[in-house]
């Protein structure tokens, strides 16, 4: 048996996303559903890269992963960063965005290729951002969230027109966040 035989890629390609998804500190829950690898070992994958591995870097979260919203609106940097994170869900073809705005998953439900996507989609936002707010269970809970267009949905701005991540259940005065933060910008820059 060698490990190049096309038989085992499948299970080579679960490992190599569980592996990633631990690098960047996913839930048990969330590496399982899309690697399909059993909860003991997915544990055994990290005790054995990370942390038996001289890799303590890494620190595995425990619990529930998040469900909340306001964390994605509750200011214009964060509502700014789940917005392109939204852009990185279209490029990385996760979901779709049609004519009026709405939001639709691409997959009926997570795969090792799903998983690799958001991963890819995770990695670019961190580069992206030089203070990122959200890690990735946050990003997971963000496509779940939008997906459903119930608790967040993309709200237009009524000056530039652009889309942006909004409540559903907060009063939304139209503007989006890059707006928002050149109005508070501007006072202070007309000041002498």
């Amino acid at each position: 048996m060698r490990l190049t035989d096309d038989r085992y890629s499948g299970e080579r390609s679960q490992f190599e996303l569980a592996l990633r998804m631990i690098r960047h500190e996913a839930r048990t829950h969330t590496i399982k559903e899309c690697t399909g690898l059993s909860d003991d070992r997915i544990r055994k994958l990290y005790s054995t890269y990370f942390l038996n591995g001289g890799n303590t870097g890494v620190k595995r979260r425990r619990g529930k992963s998040p469900r909340q919203v306001t964390r994605y609106v509750k200011n214009a940097q964060n509502q700014m960063q789940a917005t392109s994170l939204v852009a990185l869900f279209v490029a990385g073809l996760l979901i779709r965005i049609d004519e009026d705005g709405r939001v639709h998953a691409r997959w009926p439900r997570p795969d090792v290729e799903f998983g690799h996507r958001l991963c890819r989609a995770y990695e670019t936002y961190v580069l992206l951002h030089d203070d990122p707010r959200l890690n990735f269970e946050w990003v997971w809970n963000l496509l779940y969230c939008i997906s459903c267009n119930d608790e967040l949905y993309l709200a237009a701005c009524d000056s530039c027109e652009a889309h942006y991540v909004q409540d559903s259940y907060a009063l939304d005065d139209k503007t989006c966040p890059a707006c928002a933060t050149d109005k508070l910008d501007a006072p202070a820059a007309a000041d002498p």
